[in-house]
């Protein structure tokens, strides 16, 4: 389990999806895309949910079970997110390089995801 002392933000994976996050809103920001309500919101609500469930579990574990639950929804949030890249690409809001940029951040992140709930399940 965890250090005493360490915090969620400590997190190395919590922090690159804090950055995804961030370039999340900045993407949704463009005239094109924020014209799409109803994506532009399912979209930034999928990138907060990686790092909140990150947070979330973090906070609440009291077994190792139950952080790796919250990381494996945060991994889930990760392949949502990207696939609203894709329709954002599809309806030309994103051009393809910010899909390969985004996407390949997302994929980032969910590696580090898997490889902590790896750790964490030994």
């Amino acid at each position: 389990m965890a250090r005493m002392g360490l915090r969620f933000e400590d997190l190395r994976v919590w922090q690159s999806a804090r950055v995804l996050a961030r370039d999340t809103y900045a993407i949704t920001r463009q005239p094109a895309f924020a014209r799409d309500q109803a994506l532009t919101k399912q979209v930034r609500r999928s990138a907060v949910s990686v790092m909140a469930n990150i947070a979330e579990g973090f906070e609440r574990r009291r077994s190792t079970a139950e952080f790796a639950r919250f990381l494996t929804m945060a991994k889930g949030s990760c392949g949502e997110l990207r696939c609203h890249f894709y329709v954002a690409s599809d309806q030309q809001y994103i051009t393809a390089g910010e899909l390969e940029r985004l996407s390949a951040n997302a994929v980032q992140v969910s590696r580090m995801l898997a490889a902590l709930i790896r750790s964490i399940r030994r």
